[in-house]
């Protein structure tokens, strides 16, 4: 299981405390440092079965400067999959990706569904 996360997040520190009391194992990513790629959000999004807006970090500083809120209705989902790959701050985090399904944002209540 993969999970993506920025480590200064405390909503990530949360989420990662959650999954260590829990004992579930998981590779650790920042999502600063290695960002995902265009082709894993795609296969991302086909497995969630999200809308790709759910994706985006929207409250993040990165996301007002650029004025998504704006822009991104105009978008395409592979202009939008090329922006979430651009700067992993647009990504929503924390993440965790497993063979048969995707979290994104930490909510106790959908995580604990999933994984116990």
């Amino acid at each position: 299981m993969l999970f993506l996360c920025y480590p200064r997040c405390s909503t990530c520190k949360k989420a990662q405390k959650w999954l260590d009391e829990k004992g579930i194992a998981y590779t650790f990513r920042d999502i600063k440092e290695e960002n995902p790629s265009v082709g894993e959000l795609t296969a991302w999004l086909d497995q969630s079965g999200l809308d790709v807006k759910r994706f985006f970090n929207t409250s993040g500083q990165l996301y007002r400067s650029l004025q998504l809120k704006d822009k991104l209705p105009e978008m395409d989902t592979q202009e939008k999959l090329a922006l979430l790959a651009s700067d992993g701050m647009l990504v929503k985090r924390p993440m965790l990706i497993a063979d048969d399904f995707v979290l994104v944002g930490f909510k106790e209540q959908e995580w604990s569904e999933a994984l116990l």
